[in-house]
């Protein structure tokens, strides 16, 4: 009987989070920049990690932004114009580059043809072109972090999915996951394609999942994804109710700061009409069984500051030096 009312607040707390947001989206929207036209993306063929065709790819993805600078500037997005051009410098590294409908990118960080570790940063609401400094700036401090802990590493700052606003009905159903596990799928498989497959000279991939981000790797993990270790950080869930359900061989971690909103969010799943509201259990809770590592004092958006805990435990683990960070599945932090 106790699980009754429980359910009945769940409800009452997800159908006024969706009804809040729903309301807010016109707000938010309007305040967003105008749809900016871009190119069609020249076709680049399959991903070859080798120096001599990652040159290559990394100077057609300059070609592609440069060309989208100019369309953008065309059509008086000068802003936009001017953060392409920042975007196309001769050390942006770039494996793909799509600036159509808010903008798709995978940028590398680190010699991806020569890297031991790499770790794939999955972003999650409201991170697109017009934000995406930030999520650089993330990607940086974790590439030189692991960079520290001895042998080459590479991070990919992987924006391959429409993100959602974080004021929005589509932040809290699992649409547009769904598509962002479609194409991470994709992209993972034929990143450990174009990687050495000996078994002495394999990189290590790990996915670093932040925020809704994590619901995306959630979707992707049951596809038998080549990854050592999916790392959730600042998480509302997964859409699984536990890591069995997860369907992977990878280690499934989870963290999140004392000072993130994220742990008052309701968790778990209300049917509504063609979809569902909200993510299942939380990933920082016994039931769900992932191992737990010591995020800090960290708030939402800056787990990849340089010098905090979270930065340098998601680094330990993705390098596999996790040492005292880590606990056992479904313990508590230190």
């Amino acid at each position: 009987m106790a699980s009754r009312p429980r359910s009945s607040r769940l409800r009452r707390t997800l159908l006024a989070a969706l009804v809040t947001a729903s309301v807010a989206v016109p707000v938010s929207g309007a305040a967003r920049p105008t749809a900016v036209p871009a190119p069609v993306p020249a076709e680049l063929g399959p991903l070859t990690a080798t120096p001599a065709a990652l040159d290559a790819r990394y100077a057609a993805n300059r070609a592609g932004i440069r060309a989208a600078a100019r369309m953008a500037a065309g059509h008086g997005d000068r802003r936009r114009a001017a953060a392409l051009r920042t975007m196309a410098g001769p050390a942006r590294h770039f494996l793909s580059f799509d600036g159509r409908d808010g903008g798709r990118t995978a940028e590398v960080f680190g010699d991806l043809a020569h890297a031991g570790r790499i770790a794939v940063l999955v972003p999650g609401s409201d991170t697109g072109l017009e934000t995406y400094g930030r999520f650089r700036d993330g990607a940086v401090a974790l590439q030189r972090e692991m960079n520290g802990r001895g042998g080459r590493s590479a991070v990919i700052a992987w924006l391959g999915y429409e993100t959602p606003g974080t004021v929005s009905p589509t932040v809290l159903t699992p649409g547009r996951a769904e598509d962002g596990a479609r194409q991470l799928r994709s992209f993972i498989g034929e990143l450990s394609g174009a990687l050495p497959r000996s078994p002495g000279a394999a990189p290590r991939i790990s996915l670093v999942c932040h925020s809704y981000g994590s619901v995306v790797c959630g979707r992707a993990a049951p596809s038998g994804l080549r990854v050592a270790d999916i790392i959730l950080y600042g998480s509302p869930g997964t859409g699984a109710d536990t890591v069995g359900q997860l369907h992977t061989r990878a280690t499934v971690w989870a963290g999140r700061g004392t000072h993130d909103w994220v742990a008052g969010i309701p968790h778990g799943r209300l049917p509504l009409l063609s979809t569902t509201i909200g993510f299942g259990p939380d990933p920082m809770s016994r039931e769900f069984g992932a191992r737990i590592f010591d995020a800090g004092d960290t708030d939402h958006s800056h787990y990849l500051r340089p010098g905090s805990v979270s930065l340098r435990n998601i680094a330990r683990i993705a390098t596999a030096s996790a040492g005292p960070a880590a606990t056992p599945p479904g313990g508590r932090r230190a």
